[in-house]
């Protein structure tokens, strides 16, 4: 509306200067030299007028016609930004399904009609790649690293390139050439401080921490964390060479990190050698509340010097009440106590704590009851049934990272170098699956598990008459190959003396069995007698030794030693004439 209006206003004013011209009285005269014109003032304005837009026609011709090249120019430089883009774009889309050959065609066409592009040099680094031509890769991204634009893409770039061809050095370099240039680099502080932690610079770890905090790349709970564990895995070094700095280090990560499990037991060791025996338990219980783990429990048991094995069953009793039942982590307390009784002897404590893990026990399960019966009872036959089902018993947890099962904690990951990776849990290898176990259950094994512990009791004399025993047919023991000759024939000489001297009194025949009687069952085991007797082989003059077959024995060639077999033997070792001998075999 403003606009209307202002165009009307104009167009008054046009009118009104129009109409004042037209009405201004007489003649405008030019004269120049001899050349004289004269004219009225609205014909001069009007032919001014012409005049005006004649010289303005005039200037822009001749400025279209001088601009002519350079527009053209303009105009072909920007189609080929524009076939570049396109190819770029739609080279960017085939490498995104995986087709290579297409991706290359786009990329050469963005090479020729865009060659200064930094994305055309990112597609064809990235086809490169594609088509698995790491040379090529890496060349193009070393050109990308020497521009200002695309430095921090180029370095990447190698540094993937280094990774991929497992040059470890080559990457630390790259890493920490592009924290210099750029410190908020998310992946070159990752890269560095994997890389430290697994040098096991964890000093230099450290400080890379610090500056990942200033530069805002990770929140405060996450830096708290990290570092406790930075912190926890410098003192766990450091235990046995600088105790004082060890000390300093775990004190610091227990307050930053109170439920990291290593921090808490290593603190509560460090709290108990100075006899600080109440602190010490406290640090133990808030990490066992989060998460209960049996280096807790062993560090708990032992937080006081010098106790008797009741005591710290007392003292683990008083730590395990401590998580619910209802608590994942309560089974931890359970076997506690039972590894506890069992150093106290308190085998019937053990068994109790034990018994509602039976049915389906895990490894460490079984084990303790092997123990119990191993040690309570002395019943080599159950503690072997015991071990030999924990060995196809599902798994306890572990320190677990990535896959990748540990038996102790560590502070970065092997597999992936993430920071802080390790979680006690079970592995995935202990999970239900479809398939049946590896090692089936024998009925030998259920059964003895399932009759009850021998009992021992002293054999006290009886007044009751005793059979006679029945004297049996002796037979010629058969002749053993790895026997001395003497031995054997003194043996087969004694066998017809005894076959002499048995009496001739005739020995009741048994008694024929009545047909009510049952047919008695096949026992487990036969006894030597059931068994066939090999005829008797006669005795060689050169008797071999032959090994049992359940005789692990000792191999006839010794363990190699690579060592020995690269210098070779001590008498080609010495020196002078003759190791020179001996090498040459004589």
């Amino acid at each position: 509306m403003l606009r209307i209006v202002l165009f009307l206003v104009l167009i008054a004013l046009a009118a009104a200067g129009a109409a004042w011209v037209a009405d201004q009285p007489g003649d405008l005269v030019l004269t120049a030299g001899g050349f004289r014109i004269s004219t009225t003032l609205p014909r001069f304005v009007f032919l001014l007028g012409l005049f005006a837009v004649a010289v303005v026609l005039a200037w822009s011709i001749l400025t279209m016609i001088w601009r002519t090249p350079g527009r053209l120019r303009r105009r072909r430089h920007e189609k080929r930004q524009a076939r570049g883009r396109h190819a770029i774009t739609h080279g960017l889309l085939a490498i995104g399904h995986g087709d290579s050959a297409l991706a290359r065609r786009h990329a050469d066409a963005a090479r020729r009609h865009a060659p200064n592009d930094p994305l055309a040099l990112l597609l064809h680094a990235q086809s490169a790649q594609l088509e698995g031509n790491r040379d090529e890769a890496q060349r193009v991204f070393r050109v990308m690293a020497e521009r200002e634009d695309t430095r921090l893409l180029g370095l990447r770039g190698l540094f993937i390139e280094a990774q991929r061809a497992d040059d470890a050095v080559g990457a630390v370099m790259i890493a920490e050439e592009a924290i210099r240039l750029s410190p908020s680099s998310t992946w070159a502080s990752h890269a560095v401080l994997g890389f430290r932690c697994a040098r096991g610079d964890w000093s230099g770890a450290l400080a890379i921490l610090d500056s990942n905090r200033s530069a805002g790349l990770i929140d405060k709970q996450a830096y708290r964390r990290q570092r406790g564990v930075l912190l926890t895995a410098r003192a766990l070094e450091l235990e046995t060479m600088d105790r004082d700095v060890a000390r300093e280090s775990v004190m610091e990560a227990i307050k930053l990190a109170p439920t990291l499990v290593p921090a808490a037991v290593l603190a509560a060791k460090f709290e108990s050698e100075a006899h600080q025996v109440r602190r010490a338990m406290k640090l133990v219980e808030a990490a066992w509340l989060a998460n209960p783990h049996p280096d807790l429990a062993d560090a708990y048991a032992h937080v006081k010097l010098g106790d008797t094995a009741w005591h710290r069953l007392q003292r683990v009793e008083t730590l395990a009440a401590k998580t619910p039942a209802d608590k994942p982590g309560h089974i931890e307390g359970q076997l506690a106590i039972a590894r506890a009784a069992i150093d106290a002897s308190e085998f019937a404590r053990a068994r109790e704590v034990l018994a509602p893990y039976l049915k389906d026990p895990t490894q460490r399960v079984a084990l303790l009851m092997a123990e119990i019966e191993r040690t309570e009872h002395g019943d080599g036959g159950r503690a072997r049934a015991w071990t030999l089902r924990a060995v196809r018993a599902r798994l306890d947890p572990a320190w677990t990272a990535d896959g990748y099962v540990s038996d102790r904690w560590r502070p970065v990951s092997p597999v992936t170098g993430r920071l802080d990776a390790f979680q006690w849990q079970t592995p995935v290898a202990s999970l239900p699956s479809d398939r049946g176990a590896t090692i089936e259950s024998s009925a030998f094994e259920e059964a003895m598990l399932a009759a009850p512990p021998p009992k021992r009791v002293a054999a006290a004399p009886s007044e009751a008459p005793v059979e006679p025993p029945v004297t049996a047919p002796v037979s010629t023991p058969a002749a053993q190959d790895n026997s001395p000759p003497q031995a054997q024939e003194v043996a087969t000489e004694s066998a017809k003396e005894e076959l002499v001297v048995a009496p001739s009194e005739p020995v009741n025949p048994a008694p024929a069995p009545a047909e009510s009687s049952q047919q008695a069952e096949t026992p487990v085991f036969r006894t030597r007698a059931d068994l066939g007797k090999p005829a008797s082989a006669p005795i060689q003059a050169v008797i071999p030794i032959v090994r049992a077959p359940d005789d692990p024995g000792i191999d006839d060639d010794g363990p190699s030693d690579e060592f020995t077999e690269q210098i070779g033997t001590p008498k080609a070792q010495a020196g002078g004439w003759r190791g020179f001998w001996s090498r040459w075999g004589a």
